[in-house]
């Protein structure tokens, strides 16, 4: 009884897990949306990166510029 039970719960998950493959896979436009996304998020990544790092290396630059403006006294 159980086994049975079990089985058509298993025939059920198989018939809903190929259906939603079928309606995901072969429909174009979540092939498009999915492609898109895994084109530019990297390049969304690479590109905060790299704005923080510039960010960084510029206030580092800011700083030795006013530092050489304003040197330290050797009392």
């Amino acid at each position: 009884m159980y086994y049975l039970l079990l089985l058509i719960n298993n025939f059920y998950f198989l018939l809903v897990k190929n259906a939603l493959i079928d309606m995901t896979i072969n429909n174009p436009i979540f092939i498009f949306s999915l492609i898109t996304v895994i084109w530019f998020i990297p390049g969304i990544i690479v590109r905060r990166f790299n704005e923080i790092k510039l960010k960084k290396k510029t206030e580092k630059r800011q700083a030795d510029a006013i530092q050489k403006l304003y040197p330290k006294s050797k009392d």
